[in-house]
């Protein structure tokens, strides 16, 4: 998750962000020259690192990995780039890239410079339009609903991107594939394995009633309102944020996802998206899927199993953390609060697969 508009000064460790390094980088790049002007570190969920500053009057966001790259860290952040590259010149709000370094060499990690958003993250700010009128709320979430829409409509093989994903039997890998993950956690030391009623029954019943026809499309894949910027003076969508689950597949699944995470209040689900979570005035699902139609000429018959995709698909990333939590890999807290929202899910699946 992306919050552009959360900040606070930093002392940049080296190994992180080598200004000096970086400086000839941007130079080489004709970009505008001179001393680099103070760094603010932007917050948000992911592990990934973002960094402002500015340099010869312009502003710049850096986005790179964590200090302990992952496996694939430099490839997710170099498939970022080049997505955001491909949807610079298309009406889709998303970051701007300025350019992009794939040499891992120059600061130890791929990186990328995009432009600020003007914008906030409802995660972590709610402005007093906002925060007051729970119709402004409700525009907020139709304008998300839009966003995904209008994304999955493009051509993606016209924007240069046929060999972004994998689209040949996307949704018959889902089931088989984070069932994989989920045995996977067992590794991890004093797990006592996942605790989740119904995963079977959930797995088997969406093998069962998976949709036989469908478009691909390009897919933001974490499409939840928390990685959405708005605008400060409207409802509207400034930018979708945090692209690192893009790919190629099945468009609907989005849909799904903003559905499955729609947050409601007194929930546990509902304390991921902080203060919007709490506020509520979201739309209803009924008006969600009824203005994703308005934009998209899906056939819109199977979104219930989409959503109970989303609920198992998430559910078991949540349940990731959780397993961490048991081998000290993350904390006891966030773990068990993960775990709750992913019994939630898992409840939420079922009900809509009765």
């Amino acid at each position: 998750m992306i919050a552009m508009s959360v900040s606070q000064p930093v002392d940049v460790d080296q190994s992180i962000a080598d200004f000096a390094a970086i400086g000839r980088w941007m130079d080489e790049r004709g970009l505008p020259s001179g001393a680099f002007g103070a760094v603010t570190a932007l917050g948000g969920g992911t592990q990934n690192i973002m960094l402002r500053f500015t340099r010869g009057g312009r502003e710049y966001v850096l986005r790179r990995g964590p200090k302990h790259l992952r496996a694939k860290s430099n490839e997710v952040i170099g498939r970022e780039s080049r997505l955001l590259g491909a949807l610079a010149e298309t009406e889709i709000r998303a970051p701007r890239v300025i350019a992009a370094c794939d040499d891992d060499t120059v600061i130890g990690a791929v990186f990328y410079l995009m432009e600020p958003i003007d914008g906030f993250n409802p995660q972590t700010e709610m402005p007093a339009l906002h925060a007051g009128d729970p119709e402004i709320r409700r525009q907020m979430g139709l304008s998300a609903v839009e966003a995904i829409a209008r994304l999955g409509m493009l051509d993606y093989q016209a924007l240069g991107l046929a060999d972004y994903g994998h689209p040949e039997g996307f949704l018959e890998r889902q089931v088989p594939r984070w069932l994989r993950e989920l045995d996977s956690y067992s590794a991890n030391q004093g797990y006592p394995g996942p605790r989740i009623p119904g995963v079977e029954w959930i797995g088997d019943w969406l093998e069962r009633h998976r949709p036989t026809e469908w478009t691909p499309g390009i897919m933001h894949g974490d499409c939840h309102l928390a990685n959405m910027m708005f605008d400060y003076d409207s409802p509207q969508v400034a930018a979708m944020v945090d692209w690192e689950m893009s790919t190629i597949g099945d468009p609907l699944l989005d849909l799904g996802w903003q559905l499955a995470t729609r947050p409601e209040p007194g929930m546990t689900a509902a304390a991921m998206m902080g203060k919007l979570g709490t506020l509520g005035g979201l739309p209803s699902t009924a008006e969600m899927v009824e203005h994703y139609a308005k934009f998209s000429e899906r056939d819109l018959s199977a979104v219930p199993w989409y959503t109970v995709l989303a609920c198992f698909k998430l559910g078991i990333v949540l349940e990731g953390t959780h397993a961490r939590a048991f081998a000290g890999k993350a904390p006891v807290r966030i773990g068990d609060f993960l775990h709750a929202v992913t019994l939630e899910l898992f409840e939420k699946a079922r009900q809509l697969a009765e």
